[in-house]
């Protein structure tokens, strides 16, 4: 049995149901992200399994106890928000101690495990500040080790780095990883920002519209998206539109080239379907014979840097493509006519 398990979880706000049918087994030491744009569920998810949100029905496990209809006092659930929600007139050391005295835990082992928790961190000579004395990263630093010092079963992050810059969200992100997996402690961690997600989380469950429109790993999730919302959400990607020749044996047309795809389809011949391809996939030139060669004229050319993507129009669509900055070899101009490589194994056929 699962360590945390979820089944057929749902939540109506009056008409509107926010949360349809939503199942996730998730192990014991897991690290899970729930990724997904604004208003997709996810949250109301995650507020739910702690205990914030009453569900409309379904029920919630942790460790083989039911929990569906317990306070969120009574959980054993850490929960490390947005906003830090750090109390302002309480030092560093009292914040991280504040849920061992909720507790009655004595004075000497609240003491002992608020110096344990200041460790952990990288914070230990700061447990005398107050919370206006932080940066936004020691901030969170410190509402992740208030959460982890009653030592709970399970952990939950709510965006807990989107009030971050860029350089202090790629360290801390790493920084909560490595701790969860020191602790070993089961954590959900909810996220809009796919490079998040996919570079920390065990498995990641993409939400769309309130249900786990798929679940895996990000290697999964990124290179074989199970539905068109998947694809087009996580990662950037070509959306090619081809004509079935045969669905038998999964011949298309796709820019007026024939492509034999690796798999049959579910068409008549002549019926339009969608084709998606990722732009590291592509080539600029011909390449082995294994691949699908389209003939186009260059679009745009985007710098980002050690990345340089190429867009190039081919017969009335577009397809992008990634290659590598060479500081001796300036891109192709907008308006050169080129040749671009597909390889037919990773032409992922989606569907609607």
């Amino acid at each position: 049995m699962a360590f945390l398990d979820i089944q057929h979880l749902e939540k109506s706000f009056g008409p509107t149901r926010v949360v349809k049918d939503f199942n996730l087994d998730i192990e014991k030491g897991e690290f899970v992200s729930f990724l997904g744009p604004s208003g997709c569920g996810k949250t109301t998810v995650l507020r739910m399994v702690a205990g914030f949100e009453t569900p409309t029905s379904g029920a919630i496990r942790i460790d083989g106890r039911e929990v569906t209809g317990l306070a969120a006092n009574r959980r054993n659930i850490g929960m490390v928000f947005q906003s830090y929600a750090l109390f302002p007139n309480l030092t560093v050391a009292e914040n991280i101690g504040f849920g061992l005295k909720v507790a009655r835990e004595g004075k000497a082992a609240t003491a002992r495990r608020v110096g344990e928790m200041l460790d952990l961190i990288g914070l230990p000579q700061l447990g005398g500040r107050y919370p206006f004395q932080l940066s936004g990263g020691q901030q969170q630093r410190v509402a992740l080790a208030r959460a982890l010092a009653p030592r709970p079963q399970v952990l939950l992050l709510d965006e807990p780095l989107s009030a971050l810059d860029a350089k202090v969200r790629i360290s801390l992100r790493d920084e909560i990883r490595r701790i969860q997996r020191d602790l070993g402690i089961t954590a959900i961690f909810v996220t809009h920002d796919q490079e998040e997600a996919l570079s920390i989380s065990d498995r990641v469950v993409v939400t769309h519209r309130g249900v786990a429109d798929q679940v895996g790993t990000p290697f999964e999730i990124y290179n074989r998206p199970a539905t068109r919302f998947v694809a087009q959400f996580v990662g950037t990607l070509n959306l090619l539109d081809a004509d079935v020749l045969d669905a038998t044996t999964g011949k298309v047309r796709l820019g007026g080239v024939p492509v034999a795809l690796d798999q049959p389809l579910n068409g008549r011949p002549g019926e339009r379907i969608s084709l998606a391809m990722r732009p590291e996939s592509v080539e600029l030139g011909r390449s082995d014979c294994d691949r699908v060669v389209l003939s186009g004229e260059i679009a745009a050319v985007h710098f980002l840097g050690s990345v340089i993507r190429i867009k190039v129009a081919v017969a009335g669509q577009f397809v992008s493509l990634d290659t590598f900055n060479q500081p001796d070899r300036p891109p192709p101009s907008v308006g050169t006519t080129v040749e671009v490589s597909l390889p037919h194994r990773d032409l992922l056929v989606l569907a609607a």
